[in-house]
């Protein structure tokens, strides 16, 4: 039956209100602990480059690829497909997607571990260029499943708009690994001794397993609350939520497709972040110069510019479930008001801090890194804020939409891109042609996500 244009608006701002109440409220609480877990880490930050000097954060850095190719392989996929699914069940049978990806990530995890701490060496040699990275690698390895477990749990509250949980366990994660690089460091320091950057590794998995720990007794409770608080035996939720054959298709049809987009976008910025170095050699730098650059680059002026990110990655993650609820419902104009929103959010996000990091990048380097380098990466790098803050948004409205390959697509052309500067302009430039490439991607993929966007809703307007 075909309703009035004027009953359907109405019907459309009603659900998006409803909707839009653990929207706000998730994305507050995201928020502020994703604003205190970054102001932990941005310190932490500080602390590990005084620690550990540049050259040192530059080591440290060149473990984010397999790290990033790991998460793409075991968590990150499967969380969005627990929360998108999750967010279309209700009461017991919101379990159904929890257990089918459990049951999917966490062997893989554990392959992965497996792999990774067996074939160290190799990866060290071969692929980081840079053999003290072994011994990372192996300690490395162990906060794979912890991460993988976790992640998983997380989709689940993120699909029920409850974000108590995650923020909880994101929260004691990073207490953890600073006060165990805290305490490590200061114990070998208090010896005589001076400690390794493979502290850092340590303290990065302390805090996987704490974060793995939190999420465990988060999701227990949610099963005693379905067994009434009465029992101790807590796993007859999860019999009772039985996962059928159609649940591992609908998770595995979603996040197959997803992890192979986040493989192949990730060995590409694999290959970018080994290759900066290399690059930086041929430019002229020896091998401790081109790793500190790398290191004050990636280590300290990014942290930094990705600092708002805490507010925009908060949306990005609630917007997913709500995005796909309405979209499911026929319910256009709510989606159409997310988009608006959203750009216009980021947009002014975007601009008030670019003019901040453009204006004081220079004494931010100096007095938070004592580095005149990392002024002079953070000033250049404002101009990023716009663009950097929008896409992130943009991408999960996409998902929410059922756009993972036109995402994956966009992605691939922005990385060819910057993948161009590097092997170019960086032996010609340095680092600035680094910085250049970096801008001219981001551009490209905010006009990339818009222009589908706009194409999306006009294709779907009404008549």
């Amino acid at each position: 039956m075909n309703l009035p244009h004027s009953f359907t608006q109405n019907r459309s701002r009603s659900r998006f209100s409803i909707s839009g109440r653990p929207l706000i409220m998730g994305t507050i609480v995201l928020t502020v602990t994703g604003l205190i877990t970054r102001t932990i880490g941005f310190f932490y930050r500080i602390y590990l480059s005084r620690l550990f000097g540049e050259e040192g954060m530059g080591i440290y850095q060149l473990l984010s690829p397999v790290l990033a190719l790991s998460f793409s392989l075991c968590a990150a996929a499967y969380q969005t497909a627990i929360s998108k699914y999750v967010a279309e069940y209700s009461g017991r049978e919101r379990l159904k997607p929890l257990r089918a990806g459990l049951i999917l990530s966490t062997p893989l995890s554990f392959l992965c571990t497996a792999v990774i701490y067996l074939n160290s060496e190799f990866i060290a040699d071969n692929l980081l260029l840079e053999p003290r990275t072994a011994a990372m690698l192996r300690i490395l390895a162990f906060s794979i499943p912890f991460s993988s477990i976790h992640s998983c749990i997380n989709g689940y509250f993120y699909g029920i708009k409850k974000t108590k949980a995650p923020a909880a366990a994101q929260l004691l994660e990073q207490l953890a690994r600073v006060g165990c690089v805290y305490l490590v460091s200061s114990t070998v320091i208090a010896r005589g001794q001076t400690p390794s950057i493979n502290v850092a590794v340590l303290g990065l998995t302390a805090g996987e397993l704490v974060s793995m720990t939190v999420s465990l007794v988060a999701i227990l409770n949610v099963l005693q609350e379905y067994n009434g608080d009465k029992g101790a035996n807590i796993m007859p939720s999860m019999n009772k939520a039985a996962f059928h054959p159609h649940m591992f298709r609908n998770i595995l049809g979603m996040a197959l497709p997803l992890t192979l987009n986040r493989i192949v976008l990730n060995f590409l910025q694999s290959i970018e972040a080994v290759s900066i170095p290399a690059r930086l050699r041929l430019y002229g730098y020896d091998n401790a110069t081109a790793l500190s650059v790398y290191g004050v680059l990636t280590g300290m002026a990014m942290p930094l510019i990705f600092f708002p990110n805490a507010l925009t990655n908060s949306v990005s993650v609630l917007l997913l479930p709500l995005v796909s609820e309405n979209y499911a419902a026929g319910d256009l104009p709510a989606v159409r008001a997310a988009i608006l929103r959203t750009i216009r959010f980021c947009g002014i996000l975007g601009f008030l801090c670019m003019s901040v990091f453009f204006l004081l990048g220079g004494f931010m380097g100096s007095a938070l890194f004592d580095s005149p380098l990392a002024g002079h990466f953070i000033t250049t790098l404002s101009f990023l804020c716009p663009f950097l803050y929008l896409d992130a948004t943009l991408s999960s409205i996409l998902q929410g939409l059922g756009r993972a390959g036109t995402i994956f697509v966009m992605n691939v052309i922005a990385l060819l891109l910057r993948l161009a500067f590097v092997f170019e302009a960086i032996p010609l430039f340095g680092i600035t042609g680094y910085l250049w490439g970096m801008l001219a991607s981001q551009i490209v993929l905010s006009l990339l996500y818009l222009l589908c966007l706009r194409r999306f809703l006009r294709r779907k307007a009404p008549g």
